[in-house]
């Protein structure tokens, strides 16, 4: 079966930086669309950022734009965030995903799309 596990969570200052990792094992890694997902208590899960199978294209939420990159190493089978400029705000529980797709050009912004999902890493960040 497909999984997916994140890496690299924890806590840090406002103002610095931390990145995330995500494995992915079994399955067929060239062929997924890969996204980043966060989630805090009582909200749903949102788009962080994700990237096409092909690395063709990105998209970024308005609210990690200029201060997030995602990245993949399709060699590696492993999708990476790397986070600058972390904010109080940027706390929550954060979530990688695998959506199956032939196209290797697009990206997707909703989590219905998604057929995989990792158990998700706790980023905190004080203030």
């Amino acid at each position: 079966q497909v999984r997916l596990v994140e890496s690299g969570g924890g806590l840090v200052q406002a103002g610095g930086s931390l990145s995330l990792s995500c494995a992915v094992s079994e399955g067929t890694f060239g062929w997924y669309a890969m996204g980043w997902f966060r989630q805090t208590p009582g909200t749903e899960r949102v788009f962080v950022a994700g990237v096409s199978r092909s690395s063709y294209s990105t998209t970024y939420a308005e609210s990690v734009k200029g201060r997030f990159t995602i990245a993949r190493d399709n060699a590696k089978n492993t999708v990476y965030l790397q986070m600058n400029s972390l904010k109080p705000g940027d706390t929550a529980v954060y979530y990688c995903a695998a959506k199956i797709d032939y196209s290797g050009n697009y990206v997707y912004t909703s989590k219905l799309q998604y057929n995989y999902w990792g158990q998700g890493t706790q980023v905190t960040v004080s203030s």
